[in-house]
């Protein structure tokens, strides 16, 4: 093990290296069902899944920082998706961007002080119809204003607030 600070708790992964142990190029869906686990890749269940597949912890950190949809720190209770994609940038992507940065007081890939919100630069979300286009975890909010926008954190901030 590499880290004494390790503070995950890794016997909550050890269902899922069970099942695959002995499965060749099961690396990115023991990735993705830790994610699901745990939010995200703490760096000690990296290096405890490359000790478990036989694989190096260089190797496994690579897999996880190749592809966008690993997160190696924790996110935001709202995982703010907006998109970038050509419809979207015609439609005014960027000031939505802007007010959203201005109104959360974060930059594309930071999470608020508070742990409620994450800002997330897509690349296409795939509703070009909506544009400009977010996703804040499973719901899709198209036809975006900056104000429509803060509106919809707003609304969420309350939510977040009556659930406290």
């Amino acid at each position: 093990m590499c880290c004494n600070h390790a503070k995950s708790d890794l016997t909550l992964i050890e269902d899922v290296l069970k099942e695959y142990a002995d499965q060749k190029g099961s690396l990115i869906t023991i990735l993705q069902k830790a994610q699901d686990i745990y939010g995200y890749l703490p760096i000690d269940v990296i290096y405890h899944i490359a000790e478990r597949t036989g694989s190096t912890p260089a190797k496994v950190l690579g897999v996880a920082t190749f592809y966008a949809q690993f997160r190696l720190q924790p996110i935001g209770k709202y995982l703010i998706m907006l998109c970038q994609g050509t419809a979207c940038h015609v439609n005014g992507s960027e000031r939505i961007e802007a007010a959203i940065k201005q109104e959360l007081g974060i930059e594309d890939g930071e999470t608020t002080a508070d742990g409620l919100f994450t800002l997330k630069n897509v690349a296409c979300l795939g509703c070009c119809s909506l544009s400009p286009v977010m996703m804040i975890n499973d719901e899709t909010y198209g036809s975006l204003t900056p104000d429509k926008a803060i509106t919809i954190l707003n609304e969420l901030k309350a939510k977040a607030e009556e659930e406290k």
